[in-house]
């Protein structure tokens, strides 16, 4: 039984209720992808493995399917927080190659600050293993460059969710995620 995925989807969502687990069963409403079971996984990007829009991905799959993700969470019922949660995705050249996909979650942060420090994580856990050298301390904009430069990392993206904590405490739950379809 093979389970290499050949395709992903990006999706995202925002969810607000009075108790925490159905603010996050909102945003995965909202995301397009609550009617699923959900299968958490770690943080590889498949070898051939194709990038597709959610809409495209979304016929694919049947309400009750297992599915596997990357996913990124993040809630508060703290008035006035702003929370975020990011998937970042970097995809080598070769696509025989597997790449990297990341999850951070943060507080205080707009969503580029978010994205860009998730598709930074994942960018330089594939740099790691193609020999691209470059200095762990430099700016993401720095390593950016050096990355294209090498001609090794063909993309990096990232899909990332921010809202700000409910004025009157309700739960607020943010998600990003990578949906993989077998």
């Amino acid at each position: 039984m093979e389970l290499v995925p050949r395709k992903v989807f990006l999706t995202k969502g925002v969810g607000k209720d009075k108790e925490k687990l159905t603010s996050f069963e909102r945003a995965l409403r909202e995301a397009g992808i609550a009617q699923f079971n959900l299968v958490s996984i770690s943080s590889i990007f498949p070898p051939n493995c194709k990038l597709i829009p959610k809409k495209a991905g979304l016929e694919q799959l049947e309400p009750g399917q297992i599915i596997y993700t990357v996913i990124s969470r993040n809630s508060t019922n703290e008035p006035h927080r702003l929370i975020t949660s990011s998937v970042g995705i970097a995809i080598p050249k070769n696509s025989d190659q597997y790449g990297y996909l990341s999850e951070h979650e943060g507080f205080g942060e707009t969503d580029n600050k978010a994205g860009d420090y998730a598709e930074d994580l994942a960018a330089t856990m594939l740099a790691t293993i193609l020999g691209v050298e470059f200095d762990p301390d430099s700016s993401y904009d720095e390593k950016k460059e050096i990355w294209k430069m090498s001609n090794r990392i063909v993309k990096t993206t990232n899909i990332t969710q921010s809202a700000i904590g409910d004025k009157n405490g309700l739960w607020t739950s943010v998600i990003a995620a990578a949906v993989f379809i077998l």
